[in-house]
């Protein structure tokens, strides 16, 4: 399904959608450490934004994730969730105390600032690794 499925309705309803799902997936990425969500709630809806775009404009448009770079996301998720991980196991804490991350910051904005990090890492996973499912799953494959 590389042509685009849309019609004018459908194109009218995706690009008046499309920025507030995107606007809402990123607020619940970046409030996740405070209130309910967080990483794996928006990158889901990270993905359904795009996902919801591509079946809508086809594969052919100019931006959205290609099968690569949706796995360079998804690997730039989970190194960075790990190294978060690994470097407050490597100043002493046990692995994701992110108090003991050395930042020139209060404990608790510390604490902030590591669990940002993950949230913003497990979002990335999740947001690259549906957009791969959904390809392997509707066969747009890249060929050439």
């Amino acid at each position: 399904m590389r042509v685009p499925f849309g019609s004018p309705v459908l194109d009218a309803a995706v690009r008046l959608f499309a920025p507030f799902i995107l606007l809402f997936a990123t607020y619940v990425v970046g409030h996740g450490h405070y209130s309910p969500g967080g990483g794996f709630q928006g990158g889901v809806l990270l993905a359904a934004a795009l996902i919801l775009i591509r079946l809508v404009h086809g594969t052919e448009e100019p931006w959205g994730l290609r099968r690569e770079s949706s796995l360079a996301l998804a690997g730039t998720g989970l190194v960075l969730y790990m190294a978060i991980g690994f470097l407050g196991a490597a100043f002493g804490g046990p692995f994701l105390d992110y108090g003991a991350l050395p930042l020139p910051l209060e404990p608790p904005q510390v604490r902030a600032v590591g669990t940002f990090g993950i949230e913003l890492g497990v979002g990335m996973t999740v947001m690259g690794v549906m957009v791969f499912l959904c390809d392997a799953l509707m066969g747009w494959e890249e060929k050439g």
